[in-house]
């Protein structure tokens, strides 16, 4: 299984041990829509919460340096946006996470 499928599976289960073992120690999530960005911590606390729910998740690309995601998420708001991620790996594991969101309608 992919470093990607373990980390949707992962988001999917609320799996925050997999979360821990897949997100390296130096991990920085930069979301280009909003301009934020979030460390580890951050991001596990996120994903357990349940307010990520993936649908018609694919893999655009993944090699052992970088990944390349694409979804359409639903938050726990109502909204939802077709996301585009780029994923750094160093290590065999996820370092870096950059998006772009589009916010589809309702």
């Amino acid at each position: 299984m992919s470093i990607l499928e373990k980390y949707s599976n992962a988001i999917s289960n609320k799996d925050e041990v997999a979360m821990n073992e897949l997100l390296h120690n130096d991990f920085k999530f930069t979301m280009h829509k909003s301009g934020n960005a979030l460390g580890k911590a951050d991001v596990i606390k996120w994903a357990m919460s349940g307010d990520i729910k993936q649908d018609k998740t694919r893999i655009v690309y993944e090699n052992d340096e970088v990944g390349i995601h694409h979804s359409f998420v639903t938050f726990d708001d109502g909204n939802v946006e077709a996301v585009m991620a780029v994923y750094k790996y160093k290590d065999g594991k996820i370092i870096g996470l950059e998006t772009g969101a589009t916010p589809m309608p309702k």
